[in-house]
């Protein structure tokens, strides 16, 4: 008889119980520094019309969206209405044209919840994933995008992931570099799209990609030569600075720079060809890559157009992302062992006699609020085998109550950690485990 195959959907993941525990407290870290920076939460549909989500992700984004087929009578047609959300970002966007008079100005919301993508899975790339957004809607104002970046470095801080660093351009710099090295404005699109995957293929791969993608030749050479220097911060500032809008956008940079300062855990530099793959960007663009992971953790920029594709008027707006899947691999590479997820207690049932006692003995612990979990495995399992769950479980005490401690009046308590056991009377337990969970 053949099987059903138990693995979960490419590019998905089960979350099982310590991984949950470990989600469940980074939510709660971000929740609360997003909070505390004045940003309220928001929710919206997993799915959204098909055509509020096309043509907002770049030429390489559009293709990633999952389409959802008509249903019903339409099934047969094999056309989509519907597409699960890709970022968070565009249905805020939606949100803010909808509701725009609700809210106030500026509007500052954080949103947590999962996107999906038809990427290619691979180590911290998901088809499906969480990404937790912080947004300011109704500023011009580039305090907005510091405060953004601010934020978002307050979190990894919190998270424990110092070592990050925040990398910072604006696409009016990334314009005047288009021009100062001679690529056509009409191709402009087409060769950031190169630039910006430096890091990944260096410079061979970056010239390789933009004499495929039909960029002239002494532009590519111009280009190639500068992306090879020790200096390359200093030669694009030249280069930018004999622009006008290229040193608009170098303005950008430096004023956002000076208003984030100093973060704790990391630093904040200038990339000069940064550019982020998203076409809706206008203003200051940033990515945060982290020393114990090759890949981007946090990312966002000013985009203030993107609304205007919903109404009739534009409204500025700025944020940012984090890339909470590749942020959970770093927490769990730097995790304590020690860590646990498990309840405080367990009560072990020795015999099913006892059964009913225990069950009590677990209730009474529970009103004193210690997490407290049941052997249920059957009264028959020795005291080995559910010492044993207790460990796996993360669970810091046991609770032995054979037939000589019910007609004593005591519990034997036994600390994992250690091994060491010790015999209280019942009726001092609370307070003792209590001082011995929570010292």
């Amino acid at each position: 008889m053949s099987t059903i195959d138990a693995n979960p959907p490419s590019g998905s993941r089960d979350f099982l119980p310590a991984d949950v525990a470990r989600r469940d407290r980074a939510f709660a870290t971000i929740r609360e520094v997003f909070a505390r920076h004045g940003f309220d939460p928001l929710d919206t549909p997993a799915f959204e019309r098909l055509e509020v989500l096309t043509g907002k992700y770049g030429e390489e984004g559009d293709q990633l969206i999952f389409k959802i087929l008509r249903r019903g009578e339409h099934e047969a047609s094999g056309e989509a209405d519907l597409a699960l959300r890709y970022d968070l970002t565009v249905p805020l966007a939606r949100v803010a044209a909808r509701y725009g008079s609700q809210l106030p100005t500026p509007f500052k919301r954080y949103h947590i919840a999962p996107v999906w993508r038809a990427d290619r899975p691979g180590k911290g790339r998901y088809r499906e994933f969480f990404q937790c957004d912080v947004d300011t809607v109704g500023s011009d104002s580039l305090v907005a995008d510091a405060v953004t970046i601010v934020a978002v470095a307050d979190v990894l801080d919190q998270l424990g992931l110092a070592g990050f660093r925040v990398q910072v351009n604006a696409r009016p710099a990334l314009a005047g570099l288009i021009e100062a090295y001679g690529v056509p404005a009409e191709l402009e699109a087409s060769a950031l799209v190169a630039l910006d995957k430096l890091d990944k293929v260096g410079v061979d791969g970056v010239a390789a990609e933009l004499t495929d993608r039909g960029i002239p030749a002494a532009a590519i050479a111009a280009l190639t030569a500068d992306l090879g220097r020790d200096d390359l911060e200093e030669a694009v500032r030249e280069r930018l600075a004999a622009t006008d809008v290229g040193a608009a956008g170098l303005a950008q940079v430096d004023r956002v720079l000076a208003l984030v300062g100093e973060v704790p855990g990391g630093d904040v530099v200038y990339a000069p060809v940064l550019a982020r793959g998203l076409s809706y960007y206008t203003g200051p663009v940033f990515e945060v890559v982290h020393a114990g992971l090759d890949a981007t953790i946090a990312a966002g920029g000013r985009y203030d157009g993107l609304i205007g594709m919903f109404q009739a008027q534009d409204v500025p707006a700025t944020g940012g992302s984090l890339g909470l899947e590749r942020i959970l691999l770093l927490l769990e590479q730097a995790e304590d062992a020690a860590v646990r997820s498990g309840p405080d207690v367990l009560v072990t049932v020795m015999d099913e006699d006892g059964a009913a006692d225990a069950l009590a003995l677990a209730q009474r612990l529970r009103g004193h609020g210690l997490a407290t979990d049941l052997y249920a495995g059957g009264g028959r399992a020795k005291l080995g085998k559910q010492l044993k769950y207790a460990d796996r479980r993360g669970v810091r005490v046991a609770l032995i109550r054979g037939a000589e401690e019910r007609t004593a009046g005591t519990v034997a308590v036994k600390t994992l950690t250690s091994g060491d056991q010790t015999t209280v009377a019942e009726a001092d337990l609370p307070a003792h485990l209590l001082r011995l969970l929570h010292p």
